[in-house]
């Protein structure tokens, strides 16, 4: 059966802190009412959660007291991230496998949760080193994808980082090596980039494609999910 793996941004579930907590709620409920109708199609998926603001602001707060090392930096991330995909399947806790996926899954795993009638997993982060990109990708092997949807708060691939530079242009298609040379080589905590290097670099070697969107504009998601053309970028 196919799956759908979505690697979901956090700062779109998190965006800022408040005093609810930064969540946007109105988000979840649509992408619950989305992904129930999708199900009940036949559809099955793979949620892989990021962060969000809320890794981030407990990344800061660290380094703000003393100096940290880059694994202890990501344990704080991974901690944020199983936050949020608790969320998330408490959110579906009808639809959802019952236990968040926290690690590399044995071929046996994966057997086990293929078989299983639920049509939903939410997976969070494994372990120091690796961004959440990279567990989308890694799963996506697992369960014979051959394609990732990184709904994040990017709408594109950018030839250069939107943030700093307003001239930045969106690339509609673009193969994983020259996406490569876009991005730094190599993984830090914290890196802001559609696709990590490492996940990229997976991705290349598997043939997956990526289809990056911006996450809270489920009218292109749902396109995406279905093969129909999108608003974003391709990297194949």
């Amino acid at each position: 059966m196919k799956y759908h793996v979505i690697a979901l941004g956090g700062s779109i579930v998190v965006p800022h802190l408040s005093d609810n907590g930064g969540i946007n709620s109105s988000f979840l409920r649509q992408l619950r009412k989305f992904l129930k109708n999708e199900m009940e199609k036949g559809s099955r998926f793979i949620l892989v959660i990021g962060g969000g603001k809320t890794c981030r602001v407990y990344q800061k707060a660290a380094r703000e007291i003393v100096r940290v090392s880059n694994e202890d930096l990501d344990w704080l991330g991974i901690h944020a991230i199983r936050l949020n995909a608790h969320l998330l399947r408490t959110v579906f806790k009808k639809e959802a496998y019952p236990v968040v996926l926290d690690h590399d899954p044995s071929l046996r795993e994966v057997a086990k949760l293929k078989a299983s009638r639920k049509r939903l997993l939410v997976e969070s982060a494994w372990r120091p080193g690796y961004s959440t990109d990279y567990v989308a990708m890694k799963t996506a092997q697992k369960f014979g994808a051959k394609e990732v949807i990184v709904a994040g708060d990017t709408p594109y691939v950018y030839d250069k980082d939107p943030k700093k530079f307003p001239s930045a242009r969106p690339v509609r298609e673009i193969t994983w090596a020259e996406y490569q040379k876009l991005i730094p080589g190599t993984w830090i905590p914290g890196l802001s980039s559609p696709v990590d290097p490492v996940a990229s670099q997976v991705a290349r070697r598997a043939g997956i494609t990526a289809k990056v969107l911006k996450g809270s504009n489920l009218a292109s998601l749902a396109s995406a999910i279905q093969g129909k053309p999108f608003e974003g970028s391709v990297i194949s």
